[in-house]
């Protein structure tokens, strides 16, 4: 990776928000951006508009005569499509991905633009803190292990480098990195991340992965910090169970695509993690029922992904 210079006509950043039918989000996330302590011509922001029926076009156009916005419609659904997308369509040298359901704290794009300008040319992607934004009071079996599935990220007050990303990890709300390096890596793995009403995750994870396989760092600014809205939706067990069984489907496919195994390896994958599931028959005996003991609820979102690698393994995920 070459070092922060632009190239003449070059934008220095791109700002990809995609969204689907939710326009009322999507003007609050716009004006966050077009608030920034930031000149116009430093950035661009382009809204991917992942086939909404909503006012979606109209709230696009309302911003620009603000800020250098563009407007892109994408007909097939899922948020890995979308995002490839708009880095395709981005004319900066750096690009930023952030959420329709997002608001960028004051400094945020200054803090990326500065970030990118001073770091080393080992580093390959930056992001930052996101903080709720809670619709409904946090429920108190809400283990802090697992409330990071809400895209909530705190890894501390200093900057530092990721090592281990199965620990920390930056997430596609707020994640920034050179666009050569996103051609080279070829983007979002398009097996990954929502499509329709699935709850398949970890796009974000495994584009960091390959960020890291090519021998770049992930850096995590605490700076470069948003706010993301928690609907209220969420904050119920029977949305943290199907997440985390999704997040072990979304494991599983990861692995697919990392070693390409056999029906057979599959299959022998498949029964080494059933057998730890197995291990303690009162867990799975207790999925169907309601705890509020937070140890207990985290003790059976853990168990689900265990299952959900397993059922990703055997096709749940049609990979």
């Amino acid at each position: 990776m070459s070092g922060p210079l632009v190239r003449p006509g070059e934008l220095p950043i791109s700002v990809i928000i995609c969204t689907r039918n939710r326009a009322a989000l999507l003007k609050r996330a716009i004006k966050s951006v077009a608030d920034q302590d930031v000149a116009r011509d430093a950035f661009e922001l382009i809204v991917v508009d992942n086939a909404s029926s909503d006012a979606t076009p109209d709230v696009a156009s309302s911003f620009q005569e603000r800020l250098t916005l563009r407007y892109v419609r994408e007909e097939r659904i899922g948020l890995c499509v979308a995002r490839n997308t708009g880095w395709r369509e981005a004319r900066g040298r750096y690009v930023v991905f952030f959420d329709d359901d997002a608001i960028a704290k004051p400094g945020w794009l200054r803090s990326i633009k500065l970030t990118f300008e001073s770091a080393g040319p080992s580093v390959g992607v930056i992001g930052g803190r996101v903080d709720p934004i809670w619709e409904a009071s946090r429920p108190s079996w809400l283990a802090d292990d697992i409330a990071g599935s809400l895209t909530i990220v705190h890894w501390g007050d200093d900057e530092k480098i990721i090592r281990d990303i199965r620990r920390e990890w930056l997430v596609g709300a707020n994640m920034a990195l050179p666009r050569q390096l996103l051609s080279d890596i070829g983007g979002f793995h398009p097996w990954l991340d929502r499509v329709g009403n699935n709850l398949l995750s970890s796009g974000d994870v495994f584009l960091q992965k390959e960020v890291m396989r090519r021998g770049y760092d992930c850096l995590y600014v605490p700076g470069i910090a948003i706010d993301h809205l928690v609907p209220a939706s969420r904050l119920t067990q029977k949305w943290f169970l199907r997440r985390f069984f999704w997040q072990g489907v979304s494991d599983a496919v990861m692995q697919l695509i990392e070693r390409v195994p056999s029906r057979r390896q599959r299959l022998s994958l498949a029964f080494k993690r059933m057998r730890r599931v197995l291990r303690s028959p009162a867990q799975l005996a207790s999925l169907p029922f309601r705890t509020d003991s937070p140890e207990a609820f985290k003790r059976k979102c853990f168990a689900l992904i265990d299952i959900g690698y397993v059922l990703g393994l055997l096709g749940a995920a049609k990979h």
